[in-house]
């Protein structure tokens, strides 16, 4: 399982100016953005525990912008801006202040959180003379630091006793949330994921929106209709595919439900950032992610000498490991014969490329090949249609099976037949068509008995 914890980002984009000001954007490395910040917003000569209270808020609210992806769910490019009427004060060029270069040196890695809550606080505060707010005070700050509060206690004081430090947290560089591809009927992984579980939390907040009681991933016909209301709702095309647009819409959606950019913030648990699908396999990994990989590579080693066709199973072995490498060197990627998001992307695409270009001594074998994503009930077209061919032939030796209308159609009869295939195989009973359900459908129908 994979879980999506905050990274302190190396690089943040500022745009300088109000959300909506045409304005210019830059990219600066995440510590000079906050000593910029600091050594604008403070004053160096405050107490030390002061200085380091009101950066450790500064770092959280930057923090909190990047991970909500605040701005990127409200269609613009950048991360956070210059203005403090929406933000942190930046002003590009500036120079800072040594002593704050050495705090934020010293602690940028570090970030506030309340609670049970997993993603950065957001700390709003003010300056506490000219503005006040429901936040921390940073004229404040320092009449508690000179009372000989520590950092945490001045923090403590301001955003509740249940706050505390993220030490040491991981850095590095984000990735944007959307994965870069439309996600639809039949695609599995942590993006369909992340999808169903958001709508069903805006489900509590429009109850017009379906459930959606699948929870392994797979975009199925519930998360079509789910996805087809909230375009309807929120006047997007009604297509039920998530494409960028619709990604982010329901992510600002969710964003302002669960109030993650407020004080008050429902706040997201570990459960909510844990997802099924790992982001990297290994030696030793073992399940469904692996024996998904092992049928992708074993199609293309079938073709293509440059990568061993090697004996697998469920296990991430040495095998595995060989023919990971051979693709990552023929196709350009970094060889460490571990499997990653980025070899996921290009090996669907390799494989996509070698169906609709396979060589005609080998048209017959085509046909058996798995289509590279899931089926499931409310699917139409022409691979439905074949995997009901292979269906038909079963039933016409195997009587148990409930039977198959060759149709196109992946309707109720379909489901029906692949459960009791599922059942009698021992897979999971779920009525849906993965590619080690598939190759067991093809290896079944050329059985006469």
């Amino acid at each position: 399982m994979a879980v999506r914890y905050p990274i302190v980002p190396n690089n943040i984009t500022v745009h300088l100016g109000k959300p909506s000001e045409s304005a210019k954007d830059i990219t600066v490395a995440f510590t000079d953005y906050i000593s910029n910040v600091a050594s604008s917003e403070l004053y160096p000569t405050w107490p030390k525990n002061a200085l380091i209270a009101n950066i450790y808020a500064i770092i959280s609210f930057a923090m909190n912008r990047i991970y909500n992806e605040w701005y990127r769910s409200k269609g613009y490019n950048f991360d956070i801006t210059s203005n403090e009427a929406f933000d942190q004060k930046y002003v590009e060029n500036r120079s800072t202040y040594s002593n704050i270069d050495d705090i934020v040196d010293d602690i940028f890695d570090n970030y506030v959180v309340k609670g049970n809550q997993v993603q950065p606080y957001f700390t709003t505060y003010c300056d506490g003379r000219v503005k006040t707010c429901n936040g921390l005070s940073q004229w404040g700050t320092v009449t508690l630091a000179n009372q000989g509060k520590t950092p945490l206690q001045i923090l403590k004081n301001y955003y509740g006793s249940d706050i505390s430090i993220k030490y040491d947290a991981p850095v590095g560089d984000t990735k944007e949330g959307y994965p870069g591809y439309e996600v639809r009927l039949g695609s599995v992984g942590n993006p369909v994921l992340a999808i169903q579980r958001d709508l069903r939390r805006i489900r509590k907040n429009y109850p017009a929106i379906p459930d959606i009681t699948n929870t392994l991933g797979i975009y199925d016909d519930e998360t079509v209709e789910a996805v087809k209301k909230f375009q309807e709702i929120f006047n997007l095309p009604k297509t039920g595919i998530v494409n960028k647009s619709t990604w982010y819409k329901i992510k600002y959606v969710y964003n302002s439900v669960k109030k993650l950019a407020d004080i008050y913030s429902e706040g997201l648990s570990q459960d909510e950032i844990t997802f099924l699908y790992t982001d990297e396999l290994a030696y030793g990994d073992t399940g469904i992610e692996v024996e998904y990989v092992h049928y992708f590579l074993d199609a293309l080693a079938f073709l293509d000498k440059d990568i061993p066709r090697l004996p697998t199973n469920s296990i991430y072995t040495n095998n595995t490991i060989s023919m990971v490498k051979a693709f990552q060197s023929k196709y350009g990627l970094p060889v460490t014969g571990k499997f990653t998001y980025s070899d996921w992307q290009l090996l669907k695409s390799v494989y996509n490329n070698i169906l609709k270009s396979y060589p005609t001594e080998y048209q017959d074998y085509v046909n058996e090949l798995y289509p590279d994503y899931f089926l499931t009930r409310g699917m139409t077209g022409a691979d439905v249609r074949r995997f009901q061919r292979f269906l038909l032939a079963i039933c016409r030796y195997d009587k148990s099976i409930p039977g198959v209308r060759v149709n196109g159609e992946f309707d109720e009869l379909t489901e029906k037949s692949v459960k009791k295939i599922q059942s009698d195989y021992g897979f999971d009973i779920n009525g849906i068509v993965g590619p080690l359900l598939w190759r067991k459908v093809v290896e079944l129908s050329k059985r006469t008995k």
